[in-house]
């Protein structure tokens, strides 16, 4: 979901106010963004042949803002944003024409009792006694009707993936933004995983029963017994643990905790201009992630970069840094801070530009889709051979 800092953020040089990241973006639809590089029409049209031979899978996003759908109990600002409504038609229409074959479809498990304040995006209250499950229980079902009334095909195997291609379809992988509804209980995981969950991000901007949030200051100092024992249930069902938004502890811990290699969705690299940036991870860590096996997800977040070409400065940073098989492609479609990648239309200017600054074929094809699909067959061989 829409990224907020809970301090100063760094941005090329400049300090933007953790002030400037609350309201007034988070309650708008996301403005056109600059491309900032050319493409001939011989180069556009050889990306969408490669998008119709490769397909191209995100790892996170959620498109059309299902999850605001019959929300409750919404802070104020929160309820503006719901206002805002939802979309899921013209963001399947875009993946269509965009060339995008599948997507991640989040919903977020702590949006009810988030809030905007002057430091952004942070929890606003506790959760009222079996609110955080009946949440979700809306949100899944909103998101299984998605499936069942046609407009995409529910993805439960990797294998589904061209299968709903094939039919025409825009691939759906259910996901949950944060483990709050899982309230620390391994049943739950199977329960999601028989609604259709074949992810969780385990963390989101709320300080659960599982770890630490990478935006607010440690209460558990890592991930807790009860995070160990979901790790545990989800390698042992297949699921694909997502580590973006936990602190650096916590990851620490899922990694010496998890048997399977583990996503970092949406994220980048803290440099010498990006250190303030809390969503940022630290080099050592991504090396850590990759050393496993996991990946980290190309992000279009507004943070350092202005226009498509700096997504594409930062795709080659992540392959430099981590080599190719361990770079993904994670949008936060759609619930983004001023995402240079606003729309799935520019998904074949994503991957020409990647292709026309030197990246291989084999390497843009890992990125879009191939890597993020490795990892999920990974899960599930784990899961099978518990």
């Amino acid at each position: 979901m829409a990224v907020f800092s809970r301090r100063n953020v760094l941005i090329g040089g400049g300090v933007l106010g953790a002030a400037a990241l609350g309201g007034g973006y988070f309650l708008k639809h996301p403005k056109k963004v600059p491309i900032g590089f050319d493409l001939s029409d011989s180069e556009l049209e050889a990306a969408r042949v490669f998008l119709e031979q490769n397909l191209a899978f995100d790892s996170h996003a959620h498109p059309g803002r299902t999850f605001v759908r019959g929300a409750t109990g919404l802070a104020p600002k929160l309820k503006l944003y719901k206002a805002l409504g939802t979309f899921e038609k013209n963001a399947v229409a875009d993946m269509k024409a965009g060339g995008i074959a599948a997507a991640c479809f989040a919903l977020v498990s702590d949006f009810q009792v988030l809030n905007l304040g002057k430091h952004g995006l942070a929890t606003d209250r506790d959760f009222k006694p079996s609110e955080a499950y009946a949440s979700y229980q809306r949100q899944i079902k909103n998101l299984k009707s998605l499936a069942s009334t046609g407009l995409v095909r529910a993805l439960q195997t990797p294998d589904d993936l061209a299968r709903a291609h094939q039919a025409g379809k825009i691939g759906a992988w259910f996901t949950a933004e944060g483990g709050d509804f899982l309230e620390g209980k391994p049943s739950r995981v199977h329960s999601a995983y028989s609604d259709g969950l074949r992810a969780i991000t385990i963390m989101h901007y709320r300080t659960n029963e599982l770890g630490d949030i990478m935006t607010a200051p440690p209460v558990h100092g890592g991930l807790t017994s009860a995070g160990k024992d979901i790790v545990q249930a989800m390698n042992d069902i297949g699921m694909v643990i997502d580590t973006a938004h936990a602190s650096e502890n916590t990851v620490r811990g899922v990694l010496k905790a998890s048997r399977a290699p583990v996503l970092c969705s949406h994220t980048h690299i803290k440099g010498d201009h990006t250190h303030e940036i809390p969503r940022f991870i630290s080099a050592d860590l991504a090396k850590e992630i990759a050393a496993e096996g996991g990946m980290l997800g190309l992000w279009p977040a507004g943070f350092g970069i202005s226009t498509l070409s700096g997504m594409v400065d930062r795709a080659f940073e992540l392959v430099d840094l981590l080599g190719a098989d361990h770079v993904c492609l994670g949008t936060d479609m759609d619930a983004n801070y001023k995402p240079v990648m606003e729309t799935y239309l520019k998904t074949p200017w994503l991957v020409g530009g990647l292709l026309k600054r030197g990246m291989s074929k084999e390497d843009t094809a890992k990125l879009m889709g191939g890597n993020i699909l490795r990892l999920w067959r990974d899960a599930i061989a784990m899961g099978q051979n518990s």
